[in-house]
């Protein structure tokens, strides 16, 4: 009797102790999101605002991933039980095939919905993302997007050269050109490159080139990165803003919020940067909140995912990291423009597609925000499914050992002075935005 008592105890005990865990789980929300890539003050507000809006506490545990995959691994093999997550579209596009996502609640009684604070442009572009029949306009918000392009050094780079991929095989740019670490986003361009001519005739769309992962396509984009190869000093994953701002490479094949920063920190230290998107056209990428399936804190999920869509939020997130807020609002408009005007921008550009019909001619930074004619000549995109395997094979053969021991001692320099450079921007950002808000 006494054994069969025990017994009873240990379970009683032990289902109470499952109990307060899920108890405790439910007052905390796990973030899992890219390095650098939000205003960390916010954090500790939503904690607040949360609290303010539904009567409930809860503490945000923020961690952060560096590639797409990883993050899709823990989730997808470990199933880590994260409530919001960062990923880019083409993995939104794989969750969504997987199963691997809840629909986003978008009732949030008394509190409003900035949803639908998100450009229309973003929800049609979401609208093509292949979800198996699911719509990802249901399972995602977006949340950050730009360009892929050329971030080149104006003393030593034209912007005729900037605005061709031709530049890749220039030999006035040996051992003076990056590559963004990014296979997808390296090939889908090349792939518009070499295809230029069937665009022009209407044999392809760039819609249709960004499903294609043949075999006869990997090995024309193949032939295109050896071509380019002994011109290049590093494949960087994010080292290559740093270097630029040194003036150690002149070209980089880089992303629009990375070109941003880096335009931006070059000036403090009397170095002329821009950017381009060459003119035979390039790709769009998107980056998107949403909620696993092994999430445990989902109504604090949504009221987050719906917070970073209120205006002045999505204000501070581009303040803070240099990329462009998916939020198409009329004040984030007028605040971008005056602060791209302040900064010494006079080109205005048609911005119809993403903030609306009376913006055809707004004075901004055509870096974050590019022109409707350089969107019409970008595509998004797509997830490679079964063909990834060839696709990374071929970036391997590609690549092999081109990070030289030279470009190792600059790379470790160059992060030395920018992180001192970038700690004290920051502490003036942060000045700024006090007086701001």
């Amino acid at each position: 009797m006494k054994r069969l008592l025990y017994i009873l105890f240990s379970v009683v005990a032990v289902l109470c102790t499952g109990c307060s865990r899920d108890d405790a789980r439910k007052s905390i929300l796990k973030v899992y999101n890219w390095a650098d890539y939000i205003d960390e003050s916010l954090l500790s507000e939503f904690e607040e605002w949360y609290h303010e809006q539904t009567g409930e506490e809860v503490e945000v545990v923020y961690q952060l991933f560096d590639i797409n995959e990883i993050m899709l691994a823990k989730i997808e093999r470990g199933k880590e039980d994260f409530d919001v997550v960062c990923p880019s579209e083409y993995i939104i596009e794989r969750m969504l095939k997987n199963d691997l996502l809840l629909p986003i609640n978008r009732d949030f009684g008394d509190t409003p919905n900035y949803l639908n604070n998100v450009s229309p442009f973003i929800v049609d572009v979401f609208d093509k993302i292949d979800g198996g029949g699911k719509n990802a306009n249901d399972y995602a918000v977006g949340y950050m997007w730009g360009t892929t392009g050329f971030l080149y050094n104006t003393k030593y780079v034209t912007r005729e050269e900037a605005d061709t991929w031709n530049s890749l095989w220039n030999k006035k740019f040996d051992q003076k050109l990056l590559i963004k670490d990014a296979f997808r986003d390296v090939y889908s361009p090349l792939l518009i490159f070499a295809n230029q001519e069937r665009i022009a005739k209407g044999e392809v769309t760039i819609d249709e080139l960004m499903h294609d992962a043949s075999d006869e396509s990997i090995a024309i984009v193949e032939a295109l990165l050896k071509k380019a190869k002994p011109f290049v000093a590093g494949w960087e994953a994010d080292f290559g803003k740093e270097i630029m701002t040194k003036e150690k490479a002149w070209l980089n094949l880089s992303w629009s919020g990375d070109a941003a920063w880096a335009i931006e920190e070059a000036e403090a230290v009397n170095v002329k940067l821009d950017y381009a998107v060459p003119k035979e056209g390039s790709i769009m990428w998107f980056d998107g909140w949403v909620i696993p399936k092994y999430a445990k804190n989902i109504k604090a999920a949504s009221y987050f995912i719906n917070f970073m869509c209120m205006p002045e939020n999505a204000i501070r997130n581009m303040d803070e990291i240099g990329y462009v807020s998916v939020i198409g609002t009329e004040d984030v408009m007028t605040y971008m423009s005056e602060s791209a005007t302040e900064a010494g921008f006079t080109e205005p550009s048609d911005l119809t597609y993403f903030f609306g019909k009376d913006a055809d001619s707004v004075v901004i930074n055509n870096v974050m925000y590019p022109d409707r004619e350089v969107i019409e000549r970008c595509g998004m995109m797509h997830d490679s499914g079964p063909r990834t395997e060839a696709m990374l094979a071929m970036w391997s053969r590609v690549k092999g050992d081109n990070l030289n021991n030279w470009m190792v001692v600059v790379i470790f320099a160059a992060v030395g002075v920018l992180l001192v450079v970038g700690v004290m921007r920051k502490m003036k950002k942060r000045r700024q935005r006090r007086r701001r808000w």
